[in-house]
Protein backbone atom coordinates (compact mmCIF):
# COMPACT_ATOMS: atom_id res chain seq x y z
CA UNK A 1 0.00 0.00 0.00
CA UNK A 2 1.41 3.06 -0.82
CA UNK A 3 1.59 6.02 1.50
CA UNK A 4 0.04 9.32 0.28
CA UNK A 5 2.43 11.31 2.78
CA UNK A 6 5.41 9.60 1.09
CA UNK A 7 4.73 11.96 -2.18
CA UNK A 8 7.76 14.21 -2.68
CA UNK A 9 6.83 18.06 -4.49
CA UNK A 10 7.81 18.13 -7.82
CA UNK A 11 8.44 15.86 -11.14
CA UNK A 12 12.20 16.81 -11.26
CA UNK A 13 14.26 14.25 -12.97
CA UNK A 14 16.46 12.12 -10.76
CA UNK A 15 19.87 13.87 -11.52
CA UNK A 16 18.83 16.93 -10.60
CA UNK A 17 16.57 15.02 -7.39
CA UNK A 18 19.58 13.65 -5.78
CA UNK A 19 21.85 16.79 -6.82
CA UNK A 20 19.35 18.67 -4.36
CA UNK A 21 19.26 15.86 -1.86
CA UNK A 22 22.64 14.81 -1.80
CA UNK A 23 23.94 11.85 0.05
CA UNK A 24 28.27 11.70 0.39
CA UNK A 25 29.63 7.64 0.58
CA UNK A 26 32.31 8.22 2.34
CA UNK A 27 33.59 10.05 6.07
CA UNK A 28 31.50 12.76 7.68
CA UNK A 29 34.41 14.94 8.18
CA UNK A 30 35.37 15.11 4.89
CA UNK A 31 32.07 15.55 3.86
CA UNK A 32 31.17 18.56 6.60
CA UNK A 33 34.63 20.47 5.00
CA UNK A 34 32.28 20.94 1.40
CA UNK A 35 29.11 22.22 3.73
CA UNK A 36 29.34 26.08 3.93
CA UNK A 37 29.40 27.63 7.08
CA UNK A 38 25.78 28.57 9.10
CA UNK A 39 23.99 26.70 5.90
CA UNK A 40 21.96 24.21 7.86
CA UNK A 41 18.94 25.01 9.82
CA UNK A 42 19.06 21.40 11.22
CA UNK A 43 21.17 18.93 12.23
CA UNK A 44 19.28 15.49 13.18
CA UNK A 45 21.37 12.22 13.73
CA UNK A 46 22.55 8.89 15.43
CA UNK A 47 25.75 8.65 15.93
CA UNK A 48 27.71 5.01 16.51
CA UNK A 49 27.26 3.65 20.27
CA UNK A 50 30.70 2.43 19.96
CA UNK A 51 28.97 -0.78 21.59
CA UNK A 52 30.34 -3.00 19.03
CA UNK A 53 27.72 -2.62 15.96
CA UNK A 54 28.95 -4.09 12.22
CA UNK A 55 29.34 -0.66 10.86
CA UNK A 56 31.63 0.87 13.96
CA UNK A 57 35.22 -0.26 15.33
CA UNK A 58 35.05 -0.35 19.18
CA UNK A 59 37.03 2.31 21.20
CA UNK A 60 37.86 3.37 24.61
CA UNK A 61 35.48 5.78 26.13
CA UNK A 62 37.21 8.61 26.04
CA UNK A 63 38.45 8.08 22.30
CA UNK A 64 35.09 8.24 21.29
CA UNK A 65 34.12 10.98 22.84
CA UNK A 66 37.46 13.08 21.35
CA UNK A 67 35.97 11.50 18.08
CA UNK A 68 32.55 13.21 18.55
CA UNK A 69 33.77 16.30 19.60
CA UNK A 70 35.95 17.00 16.67
CA UNK A 71 31.91 15.61 14.62
CA UNK A 72 30.02 18.32 17.28
CA UNK A 73 32.21 21.03 16.94
CA UNK A 74 32.35 21.08 12.82
CA UNK A 75 28.44 20.46 13.04
CA UNK A 76 28.13 23.56 15.32
CA UNK A 77 29.79 26.08 12.89
CA UNK A 78 27.62 24.83 9.86
CA UNK A 79 24.20 25.84 11.85
CA UNK A 80 22.32 28.64 10.90
CA UNK A 81 22.33 31.31 13.98
CA UNK A 82 18.09 30.20 14.04
CA UNK A 83 18.76 26.52 13.80
CA UNK A 84 19.27 23.49 16.03
CA UNK A 85 20.90 20.68 16.62
CA UNK A 86 19.50 17.11 17.56
CA UNK A 87 21.90 13.75 18.92
CA UNK A 88 19.90 11.27 19.62
CA UNK A 89 21.93 8.79 21.62
CA UNK A 90 21.82 5.66 23.96
CA UNK A 91 24.01 4.01 25.92
CA UNK A 92 27.24 2.80 25.95
CA UNK A 93 27.88 -0.61 27.65
CA UNK A 94 30.97 -2.54 28.33
CA UNK A 95 31.13 -5.44 31.29
CA UNK A 96 27.57 -4.72 32.02
CA UNK A 97 27.88 -1.17 33.36
CA UNK A 98 26.85 1.75 31.44
CA UNK A 99 27.17 5.11 30.51
CA UNK A 100 24.28 7.38 29.62
CA UNK A 101 26.13 9.24 26.44
CA UNK A 102 23.51 11.87 26.44
CA UNK A 103 25.34 12.70 29.99
CA UNK A 104 28.79 12.04 28.66
CA UNK A 105 28.31 14.45 25.44
CA UNK A 106 26.43 17.32 27.00
CA UNK A 107 29.62 18.92 28.11
CA UNK A 108 30.86 19.29 24.80
CA UNK A 109 27.73 20.62 23.21
CA UNK A 110 27.80 22.95 25.91
CA UNK A 111 31.57 24.31 26.23
CA UNK A 112 30.41 25.36 22.40
CA UNK A 113 28.04 27.88 23.39
CA UNK A 114 25.30 25.35 22.24
CA UNK A 115 21.54 26.04 24.24
CA UNK A 116 20.10 22.78 25.80
CA UNK A 117 16.34 23.14 25.32
CA UNK A 118 15.03 19.63 25.64
CA UNK A 119 16.06 16.57 26.62
CA UNK A 120 13.39 14.30 24.93
CA UNK A 121 12.58 10.69 26.44
CA UNK A 122 12.28 8.43 23.19
CA UNK A 123 10.35 4.93 24.50
CA UNK A 124 9.74 2.27 23.04
CA UNK A 125 8.08 -1.33 23.88
CA UNK A 126 10.59 -3.75 22.13
CA UNK A 127 14.20 -4.10 22.60
CA UNK A 128 16.99 -6.54 24.36
CA UNK A 129 16.29 -8.33 27.22
CA UNK A 130 18.12 -7.98 30.30
CA UNK A 131 19.02 -10.51 32.87
CA UNK A 132 21.54 -8.70 35.29
CA UNK A 133 19.93 -5.20 35.64
CA UNK A 134 16.31 -3.75 34.16
CA UNK A 135 15.87 -3.78 30.15
CA UNK A 136 16.18 -0.44 28.35
CA UNK A 137 13.08 1.31 26.58
CA UNK A 138 14.02 4.13 26.14
CA UNK A 139 16.85 6.55 24.27
CA UNK A 140 17.29 9.84 24.76
CA UNK A 141 17.42 13.23 21.97
CA UNK A 142 19.53 16.30 22.76
CA UNK A 143 18.14 19.35 21.88
CA UNK A 144 20.21 22.34 21.36
CA UNK A 145 19.92 25.48 19.55
CA UNK A 146 22.88 27.78 18.44
CA UNK A 147 20.79 30.92 20.22
CA UNK A 148 18.20 32.61 21.43
CA UNK A 149 16.59 33.96 18.35
CA UNK A 150 16.06 30.01 17.10
CA UNK A 151 12.77 28.46 15.06
CA UNK A 152 10.28 26.52 16.54
CA UNK A 153 6.98 25.82 15.22
CA UNK A 154 4.70 24.48 17.56
CA UNK A 155 1.52 23.83 15.54
CA UNK A 156 2.43 20.84 12.81
CA UNK A 157 3.25 18.77 15.90
CA UNK A 158 0.71 19.59 18.44
CA UNK A 159 -0.99 16.57 19.97
CA UNK A 160 -4.57 15.72 20.68
CA UNK A 161 -5.79 17.04 23.73
CA UNK A 162 -6.79 14.64 26.24
CA UNK A 163 -10.25 16.26 27.39
CA UNK A 164 -10.84 17.63 24.05
CA UNK A 165 -14.55 18.86 24.57
CA UNK A 166 -13.65 20.22 27.86
CA UNK A 167 -14.81 24.00 28.64
CA UNK A 168 -14.45 26.43 31.03
CA UNK A 169 -17.34 26.17 33.60
CA UNK A 170 -17.41 29.59 35.05
CA UNK A 171 -16.01 33.39 34.59
CA UNK A 172 -15.75 36.01 31.41
CA UNK A 173 -15.11 32.54 29.63
CA UNK A 174 -18.15 30.44 31.01
CA UNK A 175 -18.85 27.78 28.03
CA UNK A 176 -15.64 28.27 25.96
CA UNK A 177 -12.94 25.33 24.77
CA UNK A 178 -10.39 25.54 27.83
CA UNK A 179 -7.67 23.84 25.43
CA UNK A 180 -6.28 24.81 22.17
CA UNK A 181 -8.18 24.20 19.32
CA UNK A 182 -5.21 22.42 17.07
CA UNK A 183 -4.54 20.10 19.69
CA UNK A 184 -1.78 20.99 23.19
CA UNK A 185 2.11 21.04 23.32
CA UNK A 186 3.37 17.52 23.37
CA UNK A 187 5.68 16.54 26.53
CA UNK A 188 9.26 15.63 26.25
CA UNK A 189 8.74 11.81 26.42
CA UNK A 190 7.48 10.47 22.98
CA UNK A 191 6.04 6.79 22.85
CA UNK A 192 7.05 5.69 19.16
CA UNK A 193 7.36 2.02 18.11
CA UNK A 194 11.33 0.96 17.33
CA UNK A 195 11.91 -0.44 13.60
CA UNK A 196 11.78 -3.69 14.48
CA UNK A 197 11.21 -6.50 12.16
CA UNK A 198 7.79 -6.42 11.67
CA UNK A 199 7.68 -2.72 11.45
CA UNK A 200 6.56 -1.61 8.10
CA UNK A 201 9.58 0.70 7.78
CA UNK A 202 12.31 -2.07 8.38
CA UNK A 203 15.74 -2.19 6.32
CA UNK A 204 18.66 -4.27 6.57
CA UNK A 205 19.97 -1.54 8.62
CA UNK A 206 20.85 -2.92 12.35
CA UNK A 207 20.18 0.54 14.41
CA UNK A 208 17.54 1.74 12.48
CA UNK A 209 15.04 5.19 14.07
CA UNK A 210 11.56 5.29 12.61
CA UNK A 211 10.65 8.64 10.29
CA UNK A 212 8.26 9.65 12.87
CA UNK A 213 11.14 10.32 14.98
CA UNK A 214 12.54 12.63 13.13
CA UNK A 215 9.14 14.15 11.82
CA UNK A 216 8.40 15.74 14.85
CA UNK A 217 11.51 17.46 14.60
CA UNK A 218 11.47 18.88 11.17
CA UNK A 219 8.38 19.95 11.64
CA UNK A 220 8.82 21.98 14.61
CA UNK A 221 12.43 23.16 14.06
CA UNK A 222 12.44 24.24 10.68
CA UNK A 223 10.63 25.76 7.59
CA UNK A 224 9.92 24.95 4.19
CA UNK A 225 12.60 24.46 1.56
CA UNK A 226 15.12 24.63 4.72
CA UNK A 227 18.06 22.49 4.65
CA UNK A 228 18.00 19.34 6.64
CA UNK A 229 21.87 17.61 7.68
CA UNK A 230 22.33 14.33 8.67
CA UNK A 231 26.73 13.26 9.37
CA UNK A 232 25.64 9.68 10.30
CA UNK A 233 23.03 8.99 7.59
CA UNK A 234 22.61 4.85 7.56
CA UNK A 235 19.12 3.89 5.77
CA UNK A 236 18.61 7.49 5.19
CA UNK A 237 15.42 7.88 7.65
CA UNK A 238 16.94 11.84 8.70
CA UNK A 239 16.42 12.66 4.79
CA UNK A 240 13.29 10.88 4.07
CA UNK A 241 11.44 13.00 7.22
CA UNK A 242 13.30 16.11 5.62
CA UNK A 243 11.70 15.19 2.01
CA UNK A 244 8.71 14.34 3.25
CA UNK A 245 7.86 17.88 4.28
CA UNK A 246 9.55 20.07 1.76
CA UNK A 247 12.74 20.69 2.96
CA UNK A 248 16.21 19.29 1.52
CA UNK A 249 18.00 16.47 2.98
CA UNK A 250 21.92 16.23 3.01
CA UNK A 251 24.25 13.87 4.79
CA UNK A 252 26.69 11.48 4.59
CA UNK A 253 27.20 7.73 5.30
CA UNK A 254 30.54 5.77 5.36
CA UNK A 255 29.22 2.17 4.70
CA UNK A 256 28.23 1.71 0.90
CA UNK A 257 25.33 -0.99 1.44
CA UNK A 258 24.13 1.43 4.04
CA UNK A 259 24.09 4.25 1.62
CA UNK A 260 22.29 2.19 -1.51
CA UNK A 261 19.60 1.30 1.07
CA UNK A 262 19.34 4.74 1.95
CA UNK A 263 19.24 5.47 -1.91
CA UNK A 264 16.98 3.00 -3.18
CA UNK A 265 14.27 4.45 0.02
CA UNK A 266 14.78 7.74 -1.10
CA UNK A 267 13.96 7.03 -4.49
CA UNK A 268 10.80 5.04 -3.22
CA UNK A 269 10.09 8.03 -1.69
CA UNK A 270 10.58 10.04 -5.10
CA UNK A 271 8.20 7.46 -6.73
CA UNK A 272 5.58 7.70 -4.18
CA UNK A 273 6.15 4.42 -3.27
CA UNK A 274 7.79 4.47 0.50
CA UNK A 275 5.80 2.60 2.69
CA UNK A 276 6.24 4.78 6.52
CA UNK A 277 4.71 4.53 9.87
CA UNK A 278 1.91 7.31 10.07
CA UNK A 279 3.02 10.19 12.22
CA UNK A 280 0.55 10.19 15.33
CA UNK A 281 -1.24 6.48 14.52
CA UNK A 282 -1.90 5.02 18.10
CA UNK A 283 0.23 2.32 18.85
CA UNK A 284 -2.71 0.18 21.24
CA UNK A 285 -0.21 -2.50 21.91
CA UNK A 286 -0.37 -3.83 18.47
CA UNK A 287 2.63 -3.84 15.55
CA UNK A 288 3.47 -0.98 13.89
Amino acid sequence: MTNKRARVGGTAASAKFAEKHYLYRGNCLEYLKTVSKESVQLIVTSPPYNIGKEYEKRQRLDEYLENQAEVIRVCADKLKPTGSICWQVGNYVHNGRIAPLDMELYPIFKGLGLILRNRIIWHFGHGLHCTRRLSGRYESILWFTKTDNYTFNLDPVRVPPKYPNKRYFRGKRKGELSCNALGKNPSDVWDIPNVKHNHVEKTEHPAQYPVELVERLVLSLTNRKDTVLDPYAGSGTTLIAALMHGRRGIGAEINAGYRQIAMKRISMLEQGKLRTRPMGKPIHGTTP
